[in-house]
């Protein structure tokens, strides 16, 4: 298994001026690259992929919409070593209106997890009044919590990911709905 997944702490923080698509790089909490993202641009559905590293010679896994229309859609994500299927992650699409939430597949598309900004008032906030005060999700799997936390820098998208160690979930799954979340949400800030 990559490093990357047998992390249970990691940073993802996009890359600056890049002109089209998105870049993002992880890091482990000492600042070690884990792995490289990328985002294609002008695609009518997401397509996003994950390398060992920036040369983008070895891909691990691979993110993509099932449909063009955003509101409530569905994302697979795949390991790109072995083409198997990991699971997906579903927008709830009236529900992210006012407070993100998205539902965790299974590999058969059976709901396992729930993925939901951290409240109410905050989401408010950030949508009405400023997009400076930073995210966070909490990823509820079988009683345990997984953290997605924004940090502030109004220059950098930065978000930490903190997995319990003895989390039920395949960390593959995790790592695909986190670069997920910077991608996606990453840009409506």
């Amino acid at each position: 298994m990559n490093s990357l997944f047998a992390s249970k702490q990691y940073v993802i923080r996009r890359k600056l001026l890049k002109l089209f698509g998105a870049s993002f790089h992880v890091y482990d909490m000492n600042g070690g690259l884990l792995g490289f993202s990328s985002q294609k641009a002008f695609k009518l559905k997401e397509d996003i992929r994950v390398f060992a590293s920036e040369n983008q010679s070895q891909p691990l896994l691979q993110i993509t919409a099932r449909s063009v229309i955003d509101f409530s859609a569905s994302y697979d994500v795949v390991d790109a070593t072995t083409g198997e299927k990991v699971g997906a992650a579903r927008r709830k699409g009236m529900r992210s209106i006012l407070r993100d939430s998205w539902e965790i597949l299974d590999a058969s598309d059976r709901p396992i997890a729930q993925l939901q900004e951290d409240s109410m008032l905050m989401a408010s906030l950030r949508r009405f009044l400023s997009n400076l005060i930073p995210q966070k999700f909490n990823l509820n799997v079988g009683g345990q919590t997984v953290e997605f936390h924004q940090h502030f820098n109004p220059f950098i998208y930065k978000l930490e990911i903190k997995i319990p160690s003895n989390c039920a979930m395949d960390t593959r799954l995790i790592f695909g709905v986190a670069v997920l979340l910077a991608a996606i949400e990453g840009r409506q800030n």
